[in-house]
């Protein structure tokens, strides 16, 4: 098995919280310029279970992002992690949340900070995050993690830390942030 550059979140006791995986994570500030961007935020080897994958805005998102979702891309193909239509992130202020719940068919959920507020599951769903396989196409392509928004600010603002809880399923997954 490689060597895993990830590392499991620990309680104020300083205790590993193990449920969702080893969790790797990368921080990304928005540069869109009037046009829809990817962002290539984690490439994956071999196969993966995904317990969690989330962003944390720190820094406000600027007035007009919109169509925001995940995707993995193999450099030819690209399959949607949520709802390719996506979810409007225009002024996120810092501390929202963005979070895949739900199946591939459902749009990546923002919970706002701009008040108090409570998130949870729906009843069709067992825990609140949805968890999915990733698998790496063959031959060692570079198989990507990607965010992708819309803007039509020139340029945006914003910068979001994202998060991806996983578990390898193969003798060589992993998942490695760029």
């Amino acid at each position: 098995m490689p060597l895993v550059t990830a590392a499991f979140s620990r309680d104020a006791n300083r205790i590993p919280i193990t449920q969702i995986g080893l969790l790797t994570t990368d921080s990304q500030t928005l540069v869109g310029n009037n046009a829809t961007t990817a962002v290539p935020l984690f490439t994956v080897t071999g196969s993966v279970m995904v317990n969690s994958l989330f962003g944390v805005v720190t820094t406000a998102i600027g007035v007009n992002n919109t169509a925001a979702y995940f995707r993995l891309n193999d450099g030819t193909a690209q399959s949607d992690i949520t709802l390719s239509t996506g979810t409007a992130l225009s002024a996120a202020p810092a501390g929202s949340i963005i979070v895949k719940k739900g199946l591939a068919a459902t749009a990546v959920a923002l919970v706002s900070a701009s008040q108090e507020r409570v998130s949870e599951p729906t009843t069709l769903e067992t825990s609140y995050f949805s968890p999915f396989v990733l698998v790496q196409k063959t031959a060692g392509v570079a198989t990507n993690v990607e965010f992708v928004y819309t803007t039509t600010d020139t340029p945006t603002t914003g910068a979001i830390t994202f998060y991806l809880g996983w578990i390898p399923l193969s003798a060589d997954g992993s998942v490695t942030s760029l």
